[in-house]
């Protein structure tokens, strides 16, 4: 399940530093030579592939760069100091692209694999450089060049590794839109989502996961019924799923009929999706009631071997805790995945 994710940032490379004006003055040397240095050279930006990043989630929270600027030369011919370069890392499969023009700059898609989007300036000579048979003192110096400077696009097809099912109205939209940057429309009618939704979800220090809001189903969707095919065809390329169900007491139908319903139409589009690894997740707990419904779905995923976590996203009690476990749990499904294809 590929989406596509897109930030734009500024980017502008270290200037160069200037050339140092300086004459040699030391005793019994009244008329002592030219021996300013020359400036630094700016620092360059750098965007280099990396597996350790999996989104652009990091890029988009700081959306502007600059390199450090070389610094100036100074005398007894001492040279400026290189601004040191940026290195950003981004995932594998990353698009480089022109904002203005949306040229393809880059396709940055091996480990390691590095772009110099903008480049720093070159240091101005000093006034040393200038010496020659005919001018014994120049008095003046190079100013170090601008860094160069870019607004571009980074662009990452992102694959889903969370899919999130279960009736129109079990509280899909809301649960994505409190644990991510993503913003699906909500409203109260079953079809809210029409469209697939997607959010990066920032986990523990450095973890993150995709987390994709599927079109709400209902059943006959494996005869194309509803968003039927669309839905399922979304479902397939998921790694795993949350399957949540609304145990309100305001909540349509029975909790564990409304599960049992979306599974059947799961293993009858394809008996591959029922075998997806498969959470429960009991949402709306912040709406008040005797509980019978809550305990009902509790008893019946003991019973099937799922994992059950109730939440409320509106409150965000659970989500923290469901959200860590999801994390894990899509680590796990990554090794797993790796060790299997490195064997191969």
């Amino acid at each position: 399940m590929k989406f596509i994710d897109q930030v734009k940032v500024s980017l502008k490379a270290g200037d160069g530093g200037r050339g140092c004006v300086s004459f040699r003055r030391e005793k019994y040397i009244p008329r002592g030579g030219p021996n300013g240095g020359d400036g630094g050279r700016g620092g360059d930006i750098i965007l280099k592939a990396s597996r350790d990043i999996t989104t652009l989630l990091d890029i988009r929270y700081q959306q502007q760069y600059r390199a450090k600027k070389g610094e100036h030369g100074m005398g007894s011919n001492m040279h400026g100091k290189d601004g040191g370069d940026l290195i950003l890392p981004v995932p594998v499969g990353t698009i480089v692209r022109k904002a203005e023009s949306d040229e393809v700059l880059c396709d940055l898609i091996t480990e390691g694999q590095e772009f110099m989007a903008v480049k720093g300036g070159r240091g101005g000579l000093g006034n040393a450089r200038f010496k020659s048979s005919t001018m014994q003192a120049p008095k003046f110096a190079q100013p170090g060049e601008p860094g160069e400077e870019a607004v571009l696009i980074l662009e990452l097809k992102l694959l889903a590794d969370v899919g999130l099912i279960g009736l129109p109205n079990a509280g899909k939209s809301t649960l994505i839109s409190s644990v991510s940057s993503a913003k699906p429309k909500i409203a109260d009618y079953p079809f809210t989502t029409l469209t697939p939704s997607l959010g990066v979800v920032k986990y523990g220090e450095f973890g993150s996961f995709v987390i994709a809001d599927i079109p709400g189903l209902i059943e006959g969707a494996h005869n194309g019924t509803g968003l039927g095919f669309q839905f399922l065809r979304h479902v397939e390329r998921t790694s795993m799923l949350l399957h949540l169900v609304d145990i309100s007491e305001m909540g349509d139908g029975d909790p564990v009929e409304n599960l049992e319903k979306i599974n059947k139409e799961l293993s009858l589009y394809s008996p591959e999706l029922i075998e997806k690894p498969q959470t429960v997740v009991g949402t709306k707990l912040d709406v008040k009631g005797d509980g019978k419904r809550l305990d009902s779905l509790k008893r019946y995923c003991k019973n099937k071997s799922y994992d059950f976590f109730p939440i409320s996203a509106v409150t965000g009690k659970g989500t923290k805790e469901l959200m860590m476990y999801m994390g894990r749990k899509v680590e796990e499904y990554k090794n797993s995945s790796k060790l299997v294809s490195d064997d191969d």
